[in-house]
């Protein structure tokens, strides 16, 4: 390790050097934040600081929107294409430069890009690690971002809530406290949204079909294996972080919720929920396609031609079956009749 020192600390000051923009946005967005609350609850309270960092979660997970979007969407398109894999396999199991080109040529047909789901997540990693060591950083009594002071730090570091200091961990602990009890929570709940958010897309929004498979099952690994992961980082991590991580997830499960909503995959719970709120809407499921512009049955035109009968009547000719059982049940107006008839 003494002879790897002289290469490390270039190594980590180069880091630091790239990172020093994202330090000084997350700075400034959390410093902004607490001198908005500290009017209301004081510039110590703990109350402060976690509404500071509650508010720089809700900004920071905003402004990511369209890349959580672009996520959502790219994962999805890569799930169900992938029976489509699975047949490629199986016919050139014996020629792997074949397949590959085969499986490059469906992905351009299908208008799928391979890395589209993961350009998304790469571009995001280096905001939350700034965001981690801003914080992480705070919580142990070191300033990090341009915004930051050590009077701040050491304002964050005091800081309580619900007896528990913002700057306290799980472990190591001399003795079970207020630290251990609010820390625990903050972890379970962490775990636990951290497993719905991955349950939500798999469970709601994947057909049958895109739930075997080599890439499924590895969704399924990754289902059990990440909330334990955290879980047990967790012990470690700053209250602080933890409110951060856990108010994150959350942010993540209604935004989810709301994207498998409004553009769920056909073939799925989501779609046949969809298509019900449709159908109750007024809307025809059948002529239109989630996020596109909607056009109500009413609102269609019942008539499409007109064609005469052998009696010399003229009748109207509807092809669509949804303007057939509107007309059918359309009331019947009387005929016209003649002055003397309508006077007896």
């Amino acid at each position: 390790m003494e002879t790897l020192a002289p290469l490390l600390v270039p190594m980590a000051g180069f880091w630091d050097t790239i990172m020093a923009p994202l330090h000084w946005a997350v700075s400034g967005l959390l410093v902004l934040a607490h001198n908005l609350f500290s009017p209301l609850f004081g510039p110590d309270s703990g109350l402060t600081w976690t509404l500071s960092i509650l508010v720089l979660t809700i900004v920071i997970r905003t402004l990511l929107i369209p890349l959580f979007v672009k996520q959502i969407r790219s994962s999805r398109n890569m799930m169900t294409l992938q029976p489509k894999v699975r047949e490629l396999q199986k016919k050139y199991a014996h020629d792997r430069e074949k397949l590959g080109q085969e499986t490059m040529k469906m992905y351009k047909e299908e208008g799928v890009n391979p890395m589209a789901s993961c350009f998304p997540l790469l571009l995001q990693m280096p905001i939350f690690f700034a965001l981690f060591q801003v914080l992480n950083a705070a919580a142990r009594g070191q300033v990090k971002g341009a915004f930051m002071t050590q009077e701040l730090v050491d304002s964050m570091r005091e800081a309580t809530i619900f007896g528990a200091n913002l700057a306290g961990t799980f472990l190591p602990m001399d003795s079970f406290g207020a630290n251990q009890i609010v820390a625990m929570i903050l972890i379970l709940a962490m775990v636990a949204s951290q497993f719905y958010v991955q349950l939500q897309l798999s469970a709601k929004n994947m057909p049958p079909e895109a739930m075997t498979g080599p890439m499924a099952q590895q969704q399924k690994m990754m289902l059990y294996l990440f909330p334990v992961i955290f879980g047990i980082g967790g012990v470690a991590f700053p209250i602080g972080l933890l409110i951060y991580w856990t108010a994150s997830n959350l942010w993540s499960m209604g935004q989810q919720f709301y994207v498998i909503r409004q553009s769920p995959t056909p073939g799925t719970p989501a779609y046949a929920a969809w298509e019900a709120r449709m159908r109750m809407k007024g809307y025809d499921p059948a002529t239109i396609k989630p996020g596109q512009k909607r056009v109500k049955i009413a609102d269609t035109p019942l008539v499409e031609s007109s064609g005469t009968t052998s009696s010399g009547t003229t009748t109207d000719v509807v092809s669509d079956p949804v303007k057939i059982e509107r007309q059918r049940v359309q009331r019947q107006q009387p005929r016209r009749q003649p002055r003397s008839n309508r006077k007896k």
